[in-house]
């Protein structure tokens, strides 16, 4: 259920907004509270509903507590987020969680009694490649072997890939990609939540921002994976398949992302969530950040002692991670500087 914050000034002027959800699970959020719930349940307490800060369905950061232009945005940063502590008292829920904050919003949602978390995603970063051959050349000599190997091994049951975007996503395709949709999110995650006419709204509406990598064989669609184009990232989402081939997740979904955004000259993509295998195909770990107040004091104690825990354990791992990632040794772990 929507809940959405507007900050007005003195004169009604819209100056200030916060996406927010009354929500009565924890289902597509990405970064996971489930054992929260049930611990507060266990002991006799109520989890849910809660309030959701997000883009649904989107683990990708970006501004949650978001000024109007011109707008005091410090100051309205902090309206915001004092905002929500009042919504949460005002429908006596149990916790406010906002997901994938820029670190701009984590701090002014900290100020307010806010729990910090900390979690691991993969981004691909563009140092300038002129092609995929080229970023091929920064990895080490085993690693781009092994990538060598795996596109080809990936395509060798007679399946071409196909970019699809714009005007070449027809109904056909997309009828196509819903299939692959259900398999695997029934098989996954047991409850896929997108309908059919959600693809046809995004290809009617931001059909050029839209970027379908599409596996055929034998002349039918057998794979594909969803992507969003940004300005300068680009954002992997759901994938799905009805035949399964050695490597070909890979293919549709890491190694046709970076090929795509090198040839459009984007500085990024985000892979989505989770994914440790995504480090071998040249994707560095990157901190997302998340906030959280709870409510009840003596579980808020217990989370926020489980919380700085858990961020040692994510600062450690990126070290690890970024350290064993698959570029030569005088490249290992460096992303480029961000704009």
């Amino acid at each position: 259920m929507p809940q959405h914050l507007v900050l007005q000034d003195d004169e009604g002027a819209v100056i200030g907004v916060c996406p927010a959800y009354l929500k009565s699970h924890s289902q597509g959020e990405y970064v996971f509270d489930h054992g929260w719930a049930e611990a507060l349940q266990r002991a006799g307490g109520r989890y849910y509903p809660k309030l959701q800060v997000s883009v649904p369905f989107t683990p990708a950061a970006g501004p949650r507590l978001m000024a109007a232009p011109g707008a005091p945005t410090q100051a309205v940063r902090g309206a915001l987020a004092g905002g929500l502590v009042t919504l949460a008292q005002m429908r006596r829920v149990s916790s406010v969680h906002a997901t994938f904050l820029t670190p701009e919003d984590a701090d002014a949602l900290g100020a307010e009694g806010f729990l910090p978390r900390t979690d691991q995603q993969f981004h691909w970063h563009n140092r300038g490649y002129g092609d995929y051959e080229a970023f091929l050349e920064d990895l080490a000599s085993r690693k781009r072997k092994a990538i060598r190997r795996e596109r080809r091994e990936a395509l060798e049951a007679g399946i071409s890939i196909h970019w699809l975007t714009g005007r070449d996503l027809t109904e056909e395709a997309w009828d196509a990609f819903y299939g692959f949709y259900l398999e695997t999110g029934s098989r996954k995650w047991g409850r896929p939540y997108l309908t059919r006419a959600f693809y046809s709204l995004i290809s009617e509406r931001m059909a050029d921002d839209v970027l379908l990598v599409m596996a055929k064989r034998a002349g039918r669609w057998i794979a594909g994976a969803i992507n969003f184009i940004g300005s300068d990232t680009l954002y992997g989402r759901h994938w799905g398949a009805i035949e399964h081939h050695p490597f070909l997740h890979f293919e549709v979904c890491y190694h046709q992302a970076i090929d795509f955004a090198i040839q459009r000259g984007l500085k990024t993509v985000e892979a989505g969530a989770q994914g440790e295998h995504k480090l071998a195909r040249g994707y560095l770990p990157v901190t997302t950040r998340s906030a959280h107040y709870i409510a009840d004091p003596g579980f808020r104690a217990a989370v926020a002692n489980y919380l700085a825990s858990e961020r040692r354990y994510v600062a450690e791992l990126g070290t690890e991670l970024a350290q064993a990632g698959p570029f030569r040794h005088d490249l290992s772990g460096t992303v480029p500087d961000e704009p």
